[in-house]
């Protein structure tokens, strides 16, 4: 533990530079008085670092100093080769920098770890793509990378989902997220989090402003927050449904979010108690048809039933004209 705690301090401080004895203990999860140990054993390796107390102080680190040795464990070398998804590193024109990398990584990887590593890039693939769903593409994600990495204010024209008018925005960005397949901007509109798809962004251009975050939020933390205001939405109407057994696995892959109780030990027909949004989010069942029946509250049934009629009245008046 102690060797890899020596290489991982040697590592920061090759990208940093200089960084202070409470960082280095938050991220090893060590005691400080165990950092300046580690940095002492250092020392006395030959390694050019040293200590600097004071309030500007910390633990540096000679300029120009590198090692040759990547310190990886077997574990560590596979896992760098299960790589989420290639079509990610595209979209971020990334796609040949991730081979070449892999492959110095490759070579400079010692040679009892080579075979492993290189089995795991053969034996599993990982593709984040939700099933009959193309990975959506943002001809501004190129401009979108741009702001972000320069920390610049970003100008957006968005097209909202179901609007008939795009919308201007101003935005400060902190970053770029891929979700199964889908690019999304997480930014600030007016000190509050947004997310914005990307594949919605109708022109984007960075500004002469520099961006203006909160203090201390990251985009992880943002991420976090806003993805738990999507997937936590209150689901105000509480439904009970049957539905048929061969239908039963579908409809969990699916709409599993939607429960608000754990599923029964299946029958020919199971009963559900779901949660939605609105009465009129129960739309989203009709693709069961027959297969799945409201039995409460009476509400949503009447609005399957009006949506029912809609259809059948579509169908039944036979086809419509070009123009019409």
């Amino acid at each position: 533990m102690k060797a890899d705690r020596l290489l991982s301090i040697l590592l920061l401080l090759q990208t940093r530079g200089q960084v202070s004895a409470s960082e280095l203990a938050e991220r090893l999860e060590v005691s400080v008085r165990t950092v300046y140990r580690d940095v002492e054993a250092l020392s006395a390796a030959g390694v050019p670092v040293w200590a600097e107390r004071g309030r500007h102080g910390g633990i540096n680190l000679l300029p120009g100093y590198r090692t040759d040795v990547t310190g990886l464990t077997s574990d560590e070398a596979r896992a760098l080769f299960v790589l989420a998804s290639q079509g990610a590193h595209d979209a971020l024109g990334l796609g040949g920098a991730i081979g070449s990398a892999l492959r110095k990584v490759m070579a400079a990887l010692p040679a009892p770890h080579r075979p492993g590593a290189e089995r795991t890039s053969e034996r599993i693939l990982v593709d984040p793509a939700r099933w009959f769903r193309a990975a959506s593409e943002a001809a501004d994600l190129g401009e979108l990378q741009r702001a972000v990495f320069a920390d610049q204010r970003l100008a957006l024209r968005y097209r909202h989902g179901g609007a008939t008018a795009p919308s201007e925005y101003t935005v400060d960005p902190y970053g770029l997220v891929s979700k199964a397949g889908v690019w999304y901007l997480v930014a600030d509109l007016d000190g509050a989090p947004r997310l914005f798809r990307a594949d919605r962004v109708l022109a984007a251009a960075a500004g002469p402003e520099p961006v203006r975050r909160r203090a201390g939020l990251g985009l992880a933390e943002l991420w976090a927050e806003l993805r738990d205001q999507v997937e936590q939405r209150p689901l105000d109407v509480r439904v009970l449904v049957r539905i048929r057994h061969s239908r039963l696995d579908m409809f969990l892959r699916l709409h599993a979010g939607l429960l608000l109780a754990p599923p029964p030990e299946p029958a020919d027909w199971t009963e559900l108690e779901i949660g939605l949004p609105a009465v009129q989010a129960a739309r989203l069942l009709l693709p069961f048809g027959a297969d799945l029946e409201v039995l409460t509250p009476d509400s949503v049934r009447a609005e399957l039933a009006d949506a029912a009629r809609e259809i059948a009245e579509l169908y039944g008046a036979g086809p419509s004209s070009a123009g019409g």
